[in-house]
């Protein structure tokens, strides 16, 4: 199990490329909040944006989020060790509570491509794979010939036959 300061390390470059991981922002910990459950009733996003702007810092490093937390904790009556317990045993930054696919018959009616009807129907080829650009523009074919020419490509061969 990682420790707090690995994970606050990690989550300090969650979301920011340029971040080298020393300094993490409001954000950033909300996001890490919000992925711990430390967020309830009693603790909101308000309530971590005063504590955290008493530092007037942009960014906390590690001694200062650990005041942050004692800050918080005691200002909601509870336990700061909770809430550390919490961030540290959430996991890595990312995107843990994802929303799960719904497989239903509707669902799968409506994503049958074999039962799309008019210019839908063109958008997709065989297999149910889009055709991309090709199956949503009607582009002109730019040969000479005008749209309703039967005889196209004709010509030159009844030219050389002279």
């Amino acid at each position: 199990m990682p420790t707090l300061e690995e994970q606050f390390t990690a989550f300090s470059k969650f979301g920011d490329t340029k971040s080298d991981g020393k300094q993490v922002t409001l954000s950033q910990s909300d996001k890490w909040m919000k992925q711990a459950q430390v967020f309830d009733k009693k603790i909101t996003t308000t309530d971590t944006a005063i504590c955290f702007n008493k530092f007037k810092r942009k960014a906390l490093d590690v001694e200062n989020y650990q005041k942050f937390i004692d800050d918080l904790a005691q200002s909601k009556g509870i336990d700061p060790k909770i809430i550390r317990d919490k961030l540290t045993s959430c996991g890595a930054p990312g995107l843990s509570h994802t929303t799960k696919v719904v497989d239903s018959e509707a669902v799968r009616n409506l994503t049958d491509t074999s039962k799309y009807t008019g210019a839908h129907k063109e958008r997709f080829d065989a297999s149910g794979k889009g055709k991309g650009k090709e199956g949503r523009a009607d582009t002109a074919a730019n040969d000479g010939y005008v749209g309703g020419y039967k005889q196209k490509d004709t010509y030159d061969k009844s030219r050389k036959s002279k």
